[in-house]
């Protein structure tokens, strides 16, 4: 499966992703060139937060093509991922021949223009009566970025299921047969590591594990996303980011986008500088759950001290 992109380098992925507000590192924008230039799935692992999915947004936004976003979840299934059929405009059409057949008289195994019983089962499932999911969306569309994220969440039999897409860039409907892509899509799979995801699904694409940035890069990311930020406070939020990360006590360790999320919520109280009495009312964009904030609240003292 080739999905071109016009970029010629890893050097080109970086600056273009950079335009978007998206900082790489090498190994990352390597990676990404070479999904790109040899058509293959990327598929992204690392902690929530980490950046998998806005690597996917950035692309997208980069390239002028439209995103195609699959979120996964338990259960999910071909319906909801890649096709479905219009039932109520089915019950319409054999309606409307049965009409058609009693104008006409018809009678036995024939319908409404002399259609047969067969022919007319046919019809139903005509190409007209199909919805497209995004799976199947992203393959009849032309140029786009696919995302599915979170493959982690969906079960064994999706992921087996996405293999004929990953890997020949088609899919098989039994009521109409084989569908290509004339322009196979940019594929982005994203996983938070909740389940080990199975060889073959991994067999079919370039892998990389994002880590968090270094403190350098996270106040970089901070100040190209929210410029009216100021350097002092980029680097005083990101100290305490950092250090919570290595807490191995909380719950659920704040990633790039809760440091985001911080940054613009210090901003909108007008903040400069970070003080305990600012930091410990605003942690709810750091920490979603209770005794993860009791935690870092009492925490918070002692890491500005520091």
């Amino acid at each position: 499966m080739t999905a071109t992109s016009g970029l010629a380098s890893s050097e080109a992925v970086s600056e273009l992703l950079e335009s978007t507000g998206y900082l790489t590192d090498e190994g990352l924008a390597t990676i990404t060139y070479l999904a790109l230039a040899m058509g293959r799935p990327l598929l992204l692992e690392g902690e929530p937060g980490t950046g998998k999915t806005s690597l996917a947004e950035a692309l997208a936004q980069g390239l002028g093509r439209p995103l195609i976003r699959l979120q996964c979840y338990e259960g999910i299934d071909a319906s909801q991922a890649l096709y479905d059929w219009d039932f109520t405009k089915q019950i319409l059409h054999l309606r409307a021949l049965e009409t058609a057949a009693v104008t006409q008289g018809a009678r036995d195994a024939t319908i409404g223009n002399g259609l047969s019983t067969e022919a007319i089962e046919k019809s139903l499932f005509d190409e007209r009566f199909l919805l497209d999911r995004p799976l199947l969306r992203a393959l009849r569309g032309g140029p786009s970025v696919l995302l599915i994220d979170e493959i982690d969440r969906a079960d064994d039999e999706f992921e087996a299921f996405l293999l004929e897409i990953l890997s020949a860039g088609q899919v098989t409907i039994p009521e109409l047969g084989t569908i290509r892509a004339t322009c196979p899509p940019i594929v982005v799979l994203t996983s938070n590591r909740t389940r080990e995801l199975h060889d073959a699904l991994k067999r079919r694409c370039l892998y990389h594990w994002i880590d968090h940035p270094s403190l350098a890069r996270e106040v970089a990311i901070v100040r190209t996303r929210l410029p009216q930020v100021s350097e002092r406070l980029a680097e005083q939020l990101v100290t305490v980011v950092q250090q919570l990360r290595r807490d191995e006590h909380l719950i659920k360790p704040p990633g790039v986008a809760e440091s985001l999320d911080w940054a613009q919520a210090l901003v909108e109280l007008g903040a400069s500088e970070l003080d305990l009495a600012t930091a410990a009312a605003t942690t709810g964009a750091l920490c979603k759950h209770r005794e993860d904030l009791d935690r870092v609240r009492a925490s918070l003292e002692k890491i500005l001290a520091g």
